[in-house]
């Protein structure tokens, strides 16, 4: 059997499943629509602790990530000049390790500073909100 005949079986038999099981997603008729609970919810300490988990990876890793590099360099060049191939080959393993690293800490500073400012941001909205509905309430009163 041919694979373009193997593949018509295997996708007739999927559109035959799919046409016998076919059904619409839907809420209960008793559910209703909107203003349901979310069980899905994030508070500012969960954002700060995710954040200081990025901050504290990437002071980690970037003292551990280069100390190597000037001992790879000088052995790399020692060999390459000894007419060794594995010299070039030693600095291109640091080279692409060095490019990881950086893009790794690049991602963990970008992680933190977004999540701080997430969190300093939902504060301040936080803030105008709740002074915005006591000014409401306090005009109600005056009009």
């Amino acid at each position: 059997m041919s694979f373009d005949e193997m593949w018509g079986q295997a996708r007739s038999a999927a559109s035959a499943r799919q046409h016998s099981s076919m059904q619409l997603n839907q809420l209960p008729a008793s559910g209703g629509g909107g203003g349901g609970g979310s069980d899905y919810t994030v508070t500012s300490p969960d954002l700060k602790a995710v954040g200081n988990e990025a901050q504290e990876l990437f002071h980690a890793f970037e003292v551990d990530a280069f100390h190597a590099g000037a001992t790879t360099d000088t052995a790399s060049t020692s060999l390459a000049d000894d007419g060794f191939k594995t010299g070039s080959a030693l600095w291109t393993a640091w080279d692409t390790w060095r490019s990881q690293a950086e893009a790794l800490l690049s991602a963990c500073a970008h992680i933190h500073n977004h999540l701080e400012d997430t969190n300093a941001t939902h504060a301040k909205r936080e803030e105008l909100l709740a002074t915005n509905l006591s000014v409401e309430k306090l005009d109600k009163h005056f009009k």
